[in-house]
């Protein structure tokens, strides 16, 4: 098992604005991954767990809603670990785009 890629992004939203915004925006993350597919999603809390399909494989993720951050943690199997550091920087460009 690889690493996690692991991403916190700052707002200045407030917890509930924040999770409103990627409720409304998750599809998005999908497009975030080489070959991105389909994403499956479900709320636990302020939890978001969503799942991937990137380049045949499953990738699944966590993204915890706090009041002045989103702490995004991305589980990648083994063949998509070539690819961490690219999408850590992908997600910590893109990901606060979620949050407009």
């Amino acid at each position: 098992m690889t690493e996690p890629v692991i991403v916190d992004i700052p707002h200045k939203l407030g917890r509930e604005t924040a999770r409103a915004r990627i409720a409304g925006g998750v599809g998005k993350i999908g497009s975030m991954f080489p070959g991105g597919g389909s994403v499956e999603e479900r709320w636990e809390g302020d939890t978001l767990h969503f799942t991937v399909t990137a380049m045949g494989q499953s990738v699944a993720s966590r993204l915890e809603v706090h009041d002045r951050h989103v702490h995004a943690e991305v589980d990648l199997p083994p063949m998509l670990a070539l690819f961490a550091g690219k999408i850590r920087e992908k997600l910590q460009r893109e990901a606060p785009k979620l949050l407009e």
